[in-house]
């Protein structure tokens, strides 16, 4: 054996790199757009929990906010209007409160605005872990009937397009 073909060149290294890079990426854009929305636990207010076979078949909405969080609450009475404008329509919608939030400011908030949605508290910052570990508030996902994530806003979404997403959300049969 020639000391040539007992080592693997260098040019062999690379090209097989470049293919696994090459694999690595074509898989990411393939899935990224099909995101699947956590099997989360929500419990409610009430300390009714939502599960995941609730949700299932059903286009929804996740909203993570705070009290005292100021684009959560400007946004919130427009977030109402959406939920009013396509709950006839099936549209679910969970606003949940991150862990750091006083749940008495929470139930006050909820039931002064009477929030017509249901609101859940994330006492333990599970739910937020589950969806990626959602820090910033607003952040807002929109899940389709098959439970695939179509968009996340971080921050106050553009209602237009959300209201296109939510309309073509659910004029699609699971």
């Amino acid at each position: 054996m020639s000391a040539t073909t007992s080592r693997k060149s260098p040019l062999g290294k690379i090209v097989a790199i470049a293919i696994v890079v090459a694999v690595a990426i074509a898989a990411y854009f393939t899935f990224a757009g099909q995101k699947r929305a956590p099997e989360a636990t929500f419990t409610l207010l009430s300390g009714q929990k939502l599960g995941p076979e609730q949700l299932k078949g059903k286009v929804y909405l996740v909203n993570f906010w705070a009290t005292s969080c100021v684009t959560c609450m400007k946004e919130m009475p427009t977030m109402v209007k959406t939920y009013e404008k396509y709950k006839g329509q099936g549209l679910e919608f969970v606003a949940v409160a991150m862990s750091y939030d006083p749940p008495m400011y929470v139930m006050n908030y909820a039931q002064t605005r009477q929030l017509p949605f249901k609101v859940a508290m994330d006492s333990d910052g599970s739910v937020a872990k589950q969806y990626g570990n959602v820090q910033l508030t607003p952040t807002t996902f929109v899940v389709d009937r098959n439970g695939k994530v179509l968009k996340q806003y971080v921050g106050e979404p553009e209602y237009a397009e959300l209201d296109k997403l939510i309309e073509t959300a659910l004029a699609k049969q699971a």
